[in-house]
């Protein structure tokens, strides 16, 4: 069984009664007029292959159904939150998610929508996983700069070198991480400041352990153990797991660079 995820792009400009469709769907489609929200909304589908395709579904499907049925519920909702001079909370937008769930799993009947993942901007995004999840996860993206050696004192230098290659330099070297933290919550009426105490929360028990440190040094809990982006993943999650007053930690991802990251989920 194979899952295909697609990414659709969209703005919304609350400030007009008619949204510009433009011709990029790259950048996004409707595109905004000048000053506009931007959007991408995440469509995970599960089916066997097409055995004349080999597709799940061709991408350009889900994209018209997306547009079609799902972003004019995201404009009514936005539009009608600015015309009332009202926020929408997170949890307005799970909502928005749910009904969207409908429409697009209507456009797919033979195939299982399993989640929907709406990025609010780089760093922050809401998912849901069924149509009437009680629940919905919520990310946020971190970064914070540390230097390490990988090294084991159970290896001659000529091993280190062939499993560790450069990053067994004495010397060490330096990463800028990205951590993403993932919080499971109801679907409540959001509290005022639980955003503010998740990033609170991760800066006072992670990041002010390790950024700008050497791990191998300066970091208690990596004396013997490799500082290693799975062992990071793993020291985060440790030191996360039981702190958050609203919401359970689901899954920890470090990313090392663009192209290597680890994920643990307890």
């Amino acid at each position: 069984m194979h899952t295909l995820s697609r990414q659709i792009r969209f703005s919304i400009d609350p400030f007009s009664k008619e949204q510009a469709l433009g011709f990029n769907s790259y950048a996004s489609k409707p595109c905004g007029h000048g000053l506009s929200l931007y959007l991408a909304l995440w469509v995970d589908l599960r089916s066997p292959l097409n055995p004349d395709t080999g597709f799940v579904v061709n991408v350009s499907e889900i994209d018209k159904v997306v547009r079609r049925q799902a972003v004019p519920i995201f404009v009514k909702a936005i539009s009608s939150a600015f015309n009332r001079q009202e926020t929408l909370s997170l949890s307005d937008l799970v909502s928005v998610l749910r009904q969207s769930w409908q429409y697009i799993q209507e456009g797919f009947q033979s195939k299982e929508l399993v989640r929907l993942r709406l990025e609010l901007n780089p760093f922050r995004s809401i998912s849901i996983h069924t149509e009437t999840d009680e629940m919905f996860t919520f990310s946020e993206k971190f970064e914070f700069a540390a230097m390490h050696r990988l090294w084991n004192d159970r290896f001659d230098t000529k091993q280190n070198d062939e499993f560790f290659g450069k990053c067994a330099n004495p010397a060490g070297h330096g990463h800028n991480y990205v951590l993403e933290v993932n919080v499971q919550r109801p679907c409540l009426t959001d509290s005022e400041n639980w955003l503010c105490d998740i990033e609170k929360t991760v800066e006072d028990n992670f990041l002010n352990l390790v950024d700008h440190k050497n791990l191998n040094v300066d970091v208690e809990g990596f004396e013997k153990l490799n500082p290693t982006v799975e062992n990071l993943a793993y020291f985060a999650w440790e030191k996360l797991a039981q702190k958050f007053k609203e919401g359970k930690l689901v899954k920890i991802t470090v990313w090392e660079n663009d192209r290597t990251y680890c994920s643990y989920t307890g």
